[in-house]
């Protein structure tokens, strides 16, 4: 299987299955005298860990990040810091029920990459998808840690990268009650406390139903410097569509206003500039922070939709690898709402494709 890095100069390679005994990352092209240590890491890990609540796969992971290579102790600074080389990640699997998936392991569940997989490469790995399960994200987001530590090290004052789930199902926010601390308060990821609240009840049901829903996730960086990205082929905002699309279930990715742009006027899509204390400042930001590719300085903003959970114990029909038509039904530890974890997994390739562009501005403009 090819095509398992991305990014240019800030390039990340995973590596690892759902059901092998580790999994984790390489990340090549971290300048070097970044200090770094896994307690830097870890409590990134924390926000995507599963069995965190009731509303997330029960499966109990402690996704504990080990740096085996890339980092020195620096006598000089009395700490621990990036060298410039590979900067490896090893994070262990401890509670793979691989037993759990023998009912399904001649069936292609509906919705989900098993039929894709096989037809490609012949052989697929049915202990929770292999290198087609979520699981995967784990090393994405050890990776988007260390390309916090980047971007804090160059940008001036740093950059602050936050996500929230805006969308349960048909249940939306009220982007009016948004309110950035109450994210961190409960296990939703939602701006919004009522709604939330709203998405307990909904959950449950869909979780004591057997079945799942989908999301919506919002991602912002804030004091993204102006100037990343190229007009052409190297789109800013081109990179972080790939970025999310590549994200497990993703079906969809917008940038600021994205698709609720084609009802606005010219008018009213226009950003318009007046000057504030000596610079530049725009009036609104239906672009989400890039033009023509480019970032200006705003925040910079995109929202992507994640579909249900296709692991589900209500019956589906399917065809066998054989051809053979029959039922499925899926057992097992399953996200009814995988867009809960995606939150970090959003502000983790955010953070990479910024790095990324980071490093490509200043390789050619200084």
């Amino acid at each position: 299987m090819s095509h398992n890095t991305y990014g240019h100069l800030f390039r990340v390679t995973t590596w690892g299955e759902s059901h092998g005994p580790a999994l984790g990352c390489v990340v090549d092209g971290t300048p070097p005298g970044i200090a770094l240590t896994e307690a830097d890491i870890q409590p990134w890990m924390e926000k995507r860990r599963p069995g965190t609540s009731k509303f997330v796969t029960q499966r109990q992971e402690t996704d504990v990040v080990k740096i085996l290579s890339g980092v020195f102790g620096d006598d000089t600074t009395g700490g621990q810091v990036t060298t410039g080389t590979p900067i490896a990640l090893h994070i262990d699997n401890v509670d793979a029920k691989s037993k759990d998936y023998e009912g399904i392991k001649d069936k292609f569940r509906p919705g989900h990459a098993d039929y894709a997989y096989f037809i490609k490469y012949g052989v697929r790995d049915y202990r929770g998808g292999g290198r087609q399960s979520a699981r995967e994200t784990a090393a994405r987001v050890a990776a988007g840690a260390i390309a916090r530590k980047v971007l804090d090290h160059i940008v001036p004052g740093g950059v602050k990268i936050r996500g929230a789930l805006i969308q349960v199902g048909p249940h939306k926010i009220d982007r009016n009650a948004w309110d950035w601390a109450e994210v961190e308060r409960n296990a939703f990821w939602s701006p919004d406390a009522k709604a939330a609240a709203l998405w307990e009840t909904y959950l449950d049901e869909r979780r004591k139903a057997g079945s799942s829903c989908g999301a919506v996730i919002e991602v912002v960086a804030e004091n993204v410097p102006a100037g990343l990205g190229a007009p052409v082929y190297g789109k800013l905002d081109a990179d972080l569509a790939a970025a999310m699309m590549s994200i497990n279930a993703v079906k969809g990715v917008e940038v600021g206003d994205g698709f609720g742009a084609a009802a606005l006027s010219g008018e009213e899509n226009a950003d318009e500039m007046r000057m504030a204390g000596g610079k530049p400042a725009f009036l609104s930001n239906h672009a989400g922070g890039v033009l023509g590719g480019i970032s200006t300085g705003q925040d910079v903003v995109v929202r992507f939709a994640v579909k249900p959970t296709s692991s589900i114990l209500s019956p589906r029909k399917t065809i066998t690898r054989d051809g053979q038509e029959t039922d499925i039904q899926t057992k097992g530890r399953h996200d009814p709402c995988v867009g809960i974890r995606a939150v970090p997994v959003g502000e983790a390739m955010m953070a990479a494709v910024l790095a990324d562009h980071l490093l490509r501005h200043r390789g050619q403009v200084g």
